[in-house]
């Protein structure tokens, strides 16, 4: 149907109105090939493309032959274009031709009203989804859900003041995290923060924390303000027992690699029941690093796992790193 009124267009609207779609499909979906790397959006726009061109030879030559009639078929006609002429003039006096150039202004006129009125709605479709309010009933990202409104530890008041869990869970909760973790096509179900102390300290330490799920993996950071150097920190980790450990230096801070299982706890809601014991959970792995450039005492934590057991390689963890410390000031001298 659709070709079929296209074909009843004059030559002059049509072949503008198909340049005009050529052109902006072609741009847009290339634009979008490159943005997606997409091999097969790409092709489709070279597609597109080529078929303008073609178009826009045709109308080239359409306009050398309006120019430029055939000599031969002028020869032709001359001499029985002459006699007619001169009958005509005998009998009727001179007849009046075609004005050429008003047909040539006609016809550039179809043109350029064809090209302006599908650019226009090709500018709107462009920009509409702008400015277009959002569905309602659309899913809507997880955002950080922490304890901004209730009264922080005490030991987030003193000189200097750690960083809080919703400050750590906007570091965290990056539009590019779930593809740092080589999963860009999902999305975070749950996102939390916490302003808690770390444990065994009297409430003396503060350890914020903040904690994004998504389908396959969960990351966690979490800050320790206390006194243990990363040096220190390492030797009990290996007096812990704990497995794969790695040192180096992130953004300038020493750090470490890790790794130990999660703990599975289940907790029985019915009636008369009571909750199972600590089990061993997932293995997880664990990037340690300094709060500071000196070391001064102090690591941030950051821990990938996934319920499956599996993890993602070392250099996730890496990238991570360099996206959310930046977000956590570095602890100053005391």
């Amino acid at each position: 149907m659709l070709g079929f009124l296209l074909r009843l267009l004059p030559f002059w609207v049509r072949e503008p109105l198909l340049i005009a779609v050529g052109s902006v499909l072609g741009v847009r979906i290339m634009y979008l090939a490159v943005r997606d790397h997409d091999r097969v959006a790409a092709g489709l726009g070279v597609v597109f493309l080529v078929f303008t061109a073609i178009r826009v030879h045709a109308v080239i030559r359409a306009l050398r032959a309006r120019r430029n009639p055939s000599p031969a078929a002028s020869e032709d006609g001359a001499v029985v274009a002459a006699a007619a002429q001169a009958q005509v003039q005998a009998v009727a006096g001179p007849r009046p031709g075609p004005d050429r150039s008003e047909k040539e202004h006609n016809a550039w006129g179809q043109a350029v009203a064809a090209v302006a009125v599908f650019g226009a709605l090709a500018a709107t479709l462009w920009v509409a989804p702008r400015f277009m309010p959002s569905n309602d009933n659309a899913p809507q990202p997880a955002s950080c859900s922490g304890e901004a409104h209730e009264e922080l530890p005490k030991a987030y008041k003193d000189t200097p003041r750690p960083v809080t869990g919703e400050e750590l869970c906007k570091a965290l909760n990056r539009p590019d995290l779930a593809k740092l973790l080589g999963t860009p096509g999902e999305a975070a179900t749950t996102v939390s923060s916490t302003n808690n102390t770390a444990p065994l300290t009297d409430g003396k330490v503060a350890q914020p924390e903040a904690e994004i799920t998504f389908d396959t993996y969960t990351v966690n950071v979490s800050a320790t303000y206390n006194d243990l150097s990363t040096d220190q920190y390492v030797k009990l980790m290996k007096f812990g027992d704990e497995k794969d450990i790695k040192t180096l230096t992130v953004l300038g801070r020493p750090a470490v690699l890790s790794s130990d299982h999660t703990m599975k706890l289940e907790i029985n809601l019915g009636s008369g029941g009571s909750g199972g014991p600590v089990e061993q959970g997932p293995l997880a792995r664990t990037l340690s690093v300094a709060l500071d450039r000196h070391d001064r005492g102090g690591y941030c934590d950051i821990t990938v796992w996934s319920t499956s057991g599996a993890l993602p390689n070392d250099s996730v963890l890496l990238d991570i790193a360099t996206k959310v410390l930046p977000g956590i000031p570095e602890r100053p001298a005391r």
